[in-house]
C-alpha cells in the first residue's frame, strides 16, 4: 500500500471539498442540503471514487478530469445507503457510526435526500465543463444502468425476494453483482470513458470490475460474521438476523474465503492483462481483500 495509502489520502480530501461545495450551491431548501450533506460527511472508504481516480492514474491522466463523476458515484452510493437504512427495508440504526438518516431526520427527509443525491449526481456530470458530449452521454446513460433496475435496484429486489429462504450461489452472485458490483464497475469503466479509452479496454475493466464487485461483496459478508462492530460502524450479524442467505453461509467461512482468494487473483490476472501502469489498482485490489470495515 506504499503508493496507495498517500494517493488515497490527497484525492479524498478533493473528493470531500467537491461533494460539500456541489450540495452548498444548490438552491434548495436548507434542511435537504443539511440531510444530504449528514450521509454524504458520515465519512466512509469512498471505494468507488478511489477507483475511478486509480483507473485515470493508469491511463496517465489527471485525477481532476474525473473529480465530478466521482462526487457522482459517491452521490449514488450515499442515496442507496439512506435508503438501505430506512425501516421498510433493513431497518438499520446505525450507519458508520453514527445514527442512520432517517433517525436523524425522519423517514420523509430521509427518502427526499437520497431522491435528491441520486437525481443531482446526473446534473454534477452534465455540468463538467472540460469532457466532450459524447463522454458526458456515455456516462450518464452507463450510470443509470449501474443504479437502476438493471443494476443497483434489480439487486435490491433480488435480495429483498430473497430474504428468509435458501438462495443458490448463482442467485447469491446475481444479487451482489447487480446490487454492488455494477457501481463498482461504473466506477472503472468511467474511469476509463473520461481517459477515451478503447472498447477493448472498456471491457478489460469491466471484467476486471466484476471480480472486485464479487471479491469486494464476500468481504462484506464474512466481516458481517467476523467483524469488530466498531470498526464497522454498523452492527455485526444483520444478514444473519434478516434471514440473508451469504457466501458463508452457503460456502462455509472457510469456502468463502477461498472464493474471495479466487476473485482477487482474477481481478489482478485482467489488469495485468491491460498492459498498463496498474499498480493504484493493484494495491486497491488487496485493500478490498484486506480491509476490516
Amino acid at each position: 500500500m506504499e503508493l496507495l495509502a498517500p494517493f488515497i489520502q490527497k484525492n479524498k480530501e478533493l473528493l470531500e471539498e467537491q461533494l460539500r461545495a456541489s450540495v452548498n450551491r444548490m438552491k434548495a431548501p436548507e434542511i435537504i442540503k443539511e440531510s444530504m450533506l449528514y450521509s454524504l460527511e458520515a465519512g466512509g472508504k469512498r471505494i468507488r471514487p478511489m477507483l475511478l481516480f486509480a483507473t485515470l492514474d493508469a491511463f496517465g491522466e489527471k485525477m481532476v478530469r474525473g473529480l465530478l463523476t466521482a462526487a457522482a458515484i459517491e452521490m449514488v452510493h450515499t442515496y442507496s445507503l439512506i435508503h438501505d437504512d430506512l425501516p421498510s427495508m433493513d431497518n438499520d440504526d446505525l450507519r458508520r457510526g453514527r445514527a442512520t438518516n432517517h433517525k436523524v431526520y425522519g423517514d420523509a427527509f430521509a427518502i427526499l435526500a437520497g431522491d435528491a443525491l441520486l437525481t443531482y449526481s446526473f446534473q454534477l456530470i452534465a455540468e463538467t465543463t472540460d469532457v466532450d458530449a459524447d463522454t458526458k452521454l456515455n456516462l450518464i446513460r452507463e450510470l443509470a444502468i449501474a443504479a437502476g433496475a438493471e443494476g443497483m435496484v434489480g439487486g435490491q429486489v433480488a435480495d429483498i425476494n430473497g430474504e428468509n429462504r435458501s438462495l443458490t450461489l448463482e442467485e447469491l452472485e446475481y444479487i451482489h453483482i447487480h446490487k454492488t458490483g455494477k457501481l463498482l464497475a461504473f466506477s472503472a469503466v468511467a474511469g476509463a470513458l473520461l481517459a477515451g479509452a478503447s472498447n477493448l479496454a472498456i471491457e478489460q475493466f469491466k471484467k476486471f470490475a466484476h471480480h472486485l464487485g464479487l471479491a469486494f461483496q464476500i468481504r462484506d459478508d464474512i466481516l458481517d460474521l467476523e467483524g469488530n462492530e466498531e470498526k464497522l460502524g454498523k452492527r455485526v450479524g444483520s444478514d444473519e438476523f434478516n434471514h440473508k442467505s451469504t457466501y458463508p453461509s452457503l460456502l462455509t467461512m472457510d469456502g468463502a474465503k477461498k472464493a474471495l482468494a479466487r476473485e482477487i487473483e482474477q481481478a489482478k490476472k485482467v489488469l495485468q492483462e491491460t498492459g498498463l501502469n496498474t499498480v493504484l489498482l493493484e494495491e486497491l485490489t488487496d485493500l478490498v481483500a484486506n480491509r476490516d470495515h
